[in-house]
């Protein structure tokens, strides 16, 4: 009876580490960004490609689509990128004027570590 409970306790123990390091895992991964799908052309052409039994000539007059789209959302992000940053280091000034100065100090750190962390994801 005893070895019985000691077997039961063991596989629950490690059943219990599965799922804790499982869940450590998942959180790991989805907060510093390992599990954020990019956006990918090929695979939006692919699956549509799939689902929707495209033909050659439609895969190519879809991608000559996905390629121009492509194109304008650079354009449009590049238009209004200095708008964002404008309105991000207003944002940012304006925080700064509620703070105390070891507050700014602090806050100033944590700016710069969100920048640094931004720079390094492609």
């Amino acid at each position: 009876m005893l070895t019985r409970r000691v077997y039961i306790y063991f596989v629950l123990t490690f059943l219990l580490g599965i799922v804790c390091g499982g869940v450590g895992l998942y959180y790991y991964a989805w907060s510093t960004g390992h599990w954020h799908n990019k956006f990918s052309k090929e695979t939006v052409i692919k699956s549509l490609s799939h689902d929707l039994r495209l033909n050659s000539l439609q895969v190519q007059q879809l991608r000559s689509i996905m390629d121009d789209a492509d194109q304008q959302f650079d354009a449009l992000h590049k238009q209004v990128e200095p708008q964002f940053a404008a309105l991000h280091h207003q944002t940012q000034q304006r925080i700064r004027q509620i703070l105390t100065p070891a507050q700014i100090q602090r806050f100033n750190e944590m700016i710069r570590r969100f920048e640094e962390k931004r720079k390094k994801q492609p």
